[in-house]
């Protein structure tokens, strides 16, 4: 019994001990695994936060390696601070938002994200048009959160009410026949009247005579990311008249004629029309992309793409000019603003494409943008990092290679993309 019990006794220390063991190396290896885990993420944040050194430190404007970017800017000068002073020396522009007294929480929201990304670095002036006066409360708000001068201004009725020369009976059965069929904003009279004064009568406004740039900005619209750079500075510099950052398809039920007058437009005026410099192929071209078909087929040579106009940044000179003026007034005489429901983005973008040179127009590829219920974020992973975006360029709101987005066949038929341009870094 005793040499039983001692047997016995043996094997049950031989098992503690046995166990102790394993739990001392299970300790030990998990201890240490863990500490060469630690040391891996400890190096990869610091290879991220030292990722971009050399740029920080040499600039941008040297010749290194390039960052991946769609950007197509000639020049890279950017300043990286993301603090920087307040520019004394700023461009002739304004920021000009279009909005009514009861959209006052929007156009709050619109502006704190503009002055945060941008506009606080430079303090640009805020124009602020309405068909009513703007009441106190909207005065008030509006000044106080712009960091730049703020300007009111009531536009006159010539201006926005529905001209003399359409025919009221015509005009109440066609807006109920659209409204029938559910036409977005088909049955909508202030929606028409918008329309036709953002094409052919904002840029009349008195507020806006001292300027030559606008940026428009609408209420309830966020921007993504830093700014790296005032595009007032490169409209300028770079000697362009329209900027744009989404293009898409326009319904094509709100246009079923424009493409008609757009074309009488060009039989009558062909001095005005440059088709050796101008953008016409891109509104006109429907054929493949790559092994796309235009999601969208036109029942005219217009392909429907237009040059999203609730963010534009526009040389008020161009809308001034006698070219546009007599493609407004060709257009405002076939009535389409009112009969059918014509807006403001496909005759902007038409004019553009037939009045400007190629060379003209500028893609601001880098400034992140959302209007419901499409937005733009900058592809590139650096641009993100570098710019603070808080977006997801694979969110299925970004629009930019989606089927509905007419950015590719920019690429093909008009501006390009930079490194379709350009081999050399």
């Amino acid at each position: 019994m005793k040499k039983g019990v001692t047997i016995g006794g043996i094997i049950s220390c031989t098992a503690i001990f046995a166990y102790l063991l394993f739990i001392a190396h299970a300790v030990i290896s998990t201890s240490l695994a863990h500490r060469i885990k630690e040391r891996e993420y400890f190096k990869k944040s610091f290879d991220v936060l030292h990722k971009f050194d050399q740029e920080r430190s040499f600039g941008l404007t040297r010749v290194l390696p390039k960052l991946s970017t769609n950007s197509y800017l000639e020049d890279h000068e950017k300043d990286l601070s993301r603090d920087y002073a307040y520019q004394s020396k700023r461009e002739n522009a304004t920021l000009l938002m279009l909005v009514r007294n009861w959209e006052i929480e929007g156009a709050l929201k619109s502006m704190r994200s503009l002055e945060d990304r941008f506009n606080r670095k430079y303090q640009y002036d805020w124009t602020f048009l309405n068909d009513v006066p703007f009441d106190d409360d909207f005065i008030e708000a509006t000044s106080a959160m712009a960091s730049g001068k703020t300007f009111y201004g009531l536009v006159p009725t010539s201006d926005w009410d529905k001209p003399s020369f359409i025919d009221e009976e015509e005009f109440e059965s066609n807006l109920q026949l659209m409204h029938e069929k559910g036409i977005i904003y088909g049955g909508s009279k202030s929606y028409r009247n918008m329309c036709r004064f953002n094409s052919g009568f904002f840029f009349r406004q008195t507020l806006l005579d001292r300027y030559q740039y606008y940026f428009r900005v609408e209420p309830d619209v966020q921007y993504y990311c830093d700014f790296p750079y005032d595009p007032f500075e490169i409209m300028r510099k770079q000697r362009k008249k329209y900027g744009f950052v989404i293009s898409m398809y326009e319904y094509e039920d709100t246009i079923p004629t424009l493409w008609d007058a757009v074309e009488e437009f060009i039989a009558d005026q062909p001095d005005m029309i440059d088709f050796d410099t101008n953008s016409y192929d891109f509104i006109t071209d429907d054929s493949m992309i790559g092994l796309e078909m235009p999601i969208i087929q036109s029942n005219s040579n217009y392909n429907l793409c237009h040059f999203w106009s609730n963010f534009e940044i526009g040389d008020l000179s161009f809308f001034r000019s006698k070219e546009y003026l007599n493609f407004f007034e060709h257009l405002d005489q076939r009535k389409g603003f009112y009969l059918e429901r014509w807006g403001d983005a496909p005759v902007h973008s038409i004019a553009v494409a037939l009045l400007l040179r190629q060379d003209e127009i500028i893609h601001f590829d880098e400034l992140g943008y959302y209007h419901i219920p499409f937005g733009t974020c900058p592809a590139a992973h650096s641009i993100r990092l570098r710019q603070r975006c808080m977006c997801d360029p694979n969110a299925e709101s970004n629009i930019d290679v989606k089927a509905h987005s007419c950015l590719a066949r920019w690429w093909k038929s008009g501006g390009g993309k930079y490194f379709m341009k350009h081999t050399s870094i």
